[in-house]
């Protein structure tokens, strides 16, 4: 035989003991043998505990905003993570749509039997859960927490913090192609205020591949996704939480209620003024008070008269209005005017909807009692005639009960109240025996806004309503504007609405429905044909009390 000798061939830890049958060969993963060393886990536990950063080629620690880790190379078997890889690839994905995420999701990966998905739970929950147990001085449980997701073009999840009974550790092992910041999908970290309420992101973690991020599950550890905003990339992740012994938890923030005003003295002059003759037509009232009643939502198009409505829309744009952010961004992320630097045609516009030629005038599109010569529910089952103002003609009953839009899981646009709160249970029963009430704002939307469920608040009898400015041609089936579901479930999520110019939203919410207003991603504000100094558009958003 001739030739030099070949000496053992190369093997792939990941593939097991030699001398089995290949398909029968046991799939081993092990993580960075790096951050196994014992003076480097010494280290690493030292600057955890002391809350000081550790930079390492084989880890990185900070403990600003929260204790968080990134580990760059964390599976060392060179094979593994393809098969991994196409495993993931080849499960079901679900998926997942609310007020607070857009993506794809994997079921519990748990008890999956797939070779490389099994290796990569005995890695993390026993292996590594030792190490990170050892790191962080937290006693972790065996406790399996594993699913992968799939971020795609325009998903996205807002700020939360993870927190939930017996989380302590949450992490992330990416497996996505060459990715750069300006692809979206990094992991934002928020800071904090005294109250434990989230400020903004300061620090970006970009994904790459076979890194592993992990971070403390605490009352201030607020994070997002960013909206992923490259076509044709996958942000492909496994993820989960490592369990231990409950920690204790600040008392839980609770923001003050906002004023609820009456009516402005405003006749049906203003009406005439403003609104499209067709809807101040007395059989039209009747006919749009029927529907409402069937439905308890209805879109009047065209609402505002055409010159007043040009009006609006150009004052929008008036650079001298300033627009004040709405936060914290675990419940709500908008601009709302600052009513004083308004110019004249939008404080009018403002009076209008707070007038009480409106509240009549709602009063008889909806039955709902909003204003003293409104007929009631008592009135009309006792054949009394409705009562009929200047500039109406019709009046009825409440929308049927049961049959208001779908119901949501949470209020987040800060007009509802915490349900423990006594303050909150005083002015249901104030309003449920005096005065009709609303409140209102001018808000500006653009990309990366939105307003989220919180479990905070709680929910009443009231009308919403909006009116759109600038949405002249957003690509409508991307925009869900505001989304409404069955409080505490999830299946129950529908959108009701289309941001569209003039256009007048109405819908009735009873004491189990809920609404946000579902996040703006970027492709929503693409214009093709429209040229404005301001992107994004306008809404005015009123809700109103019997």
């Amino acid at each position: 035989m001739s030739g030099a000798q070949r000496g053992p061939r190369a093997r792939d830890p990941a593939q097991g003991e030699p001398g089995k049958k290949r398909g029968k060969r046991e799939v081993r993963g092990e993580f960075s043998a790096a951050i196994r060393e014992p003076a480097l886990q010494e280290k690493a536990g030292a600057a955890w505990g002391c809350g000081e950063p550790l930079n390492h080629e084989a880890i990185a620690l900070d403990p600003v905003p929260f204790c968080h880790g990134v580990i760059p190379n964390f599976i060392q078997c060179p094979g593994f993570l393809d098969g991994l890889q196409r495993e993931l690839l080849s499960l079901d994905f679900h998926p997942k749509c609310n007020d607070l995420y857009k993506f794809k999701q994997s079921d519990d990966l748990k008890k999956r039997k797939e070779p490389h998905i099994s290796a990569l739970r005995k890695v993390l929950f026993e292996e590594f859960r030792e190490w990170l147990s050892a790191v962080t001085q937290v006693e972790l449980e065996p406790t399996i927490d594993l699913s992968c997701a799939k971020y795609e073009y325009t998903d996205v999840l807002l700020c939360h913090d993870d927190e939930l009974e017996g989380r302590r550790i949450a992490f992330i092992l990416y497996l996505v192609p060459l990715w750069e910041k300006s692809d979206g999908g990094t992991l934002d970290l928020y800071s904090t205020d005294g109250r434990f309420q989230p400020q903004q992101v300061v620090k970006s973690l970009v994904p790459s591949w076979n890194s592993l991020a992990f971070f403390e599950v605490s009352p201030v550890s607020f994070h997002q996704v960013s909206e992923v905003l490259t076509e044709g990339k996958c942000r492909l992740s496994v993820s989960g939480w490592f369990h231990g012994p409950s920690v204790a938890r600040p008392p839980r923030y609770i923001e003050s209620l906002l004023p609820r005003s009456p009516h402005l003295p405003y006749d049906h002059e203003i009406l005439y003024e403003w609104i499209n003759p067709v809807y101040l037509d007395m059989d039209s009232q009747a006919q749009i008070q029927e529907e409402f009643e069937e439905r308890s939502e209805l879109l009047l198009k065209n609402f505002l008269k055409g010159e007043k409505f040009q009006l609006v829309c150009e004052a929008l744009q008036k650079e001298d209005i300033k627009w004040n952010h709405q936060g914290p961004p675990n419940k709500r992320c908008y601009e709302k005017a600052e009513e004083g630097s308004l110019p004249d045609i939008l404080r009018k516009c403002l009076e209008f909807f707070h007038s009480e030629a409106l509240f009549l005038l709602l009063s008889n599109f909806t039955g709902l009692k909003l204003h003293f010569l409104a007929s009631s529910d008592d009135e009309n089952e006792e054949g009394e005639e409705g009562r009929a103002a200047n500039c109406t003609g019709h009046s009825s009953s409440k929308p049927k009960q049961g049959e208001s839009s779908q119901k949501a899981n949470g209020d987040a646009d800060q007009v509802d109240q915490p349900e423990n709160d006594p303050q909150t249970k005083e002015s249901d029963t104030k309003n449920s025996s005096s005065v009709p009430m609303c409140m209102g704002e001018l808000r500006h939307w653009t990309n990366g806004h939105y307003t989220l469920v919180h479990d905070t608040q709680t929910t009443e009898f009231a009308l919403d309503l909006l009116f759109f400015c600038g949405c002249e041609g957003m690509l409508g089936e991307i925009q869900a504007f505001p989304f409404l579901a069955a409080k505490g479930k999830e299946k129950g999520l529908r959108d009701f609405v289309n941001p569209e110019n003039n256009c007048l939203a109405l819908v009735y919410r009873d004491k189990e429905t809920l609404k946000f207003v579902k996040y703006v991603n970027h492709r929503s504000l693409e214009h093709p044909k429209k040229q404005q100094s301001r992107a994004g558009f306008w809404d005015f958003s009123f809700v109103y009390y019997e």
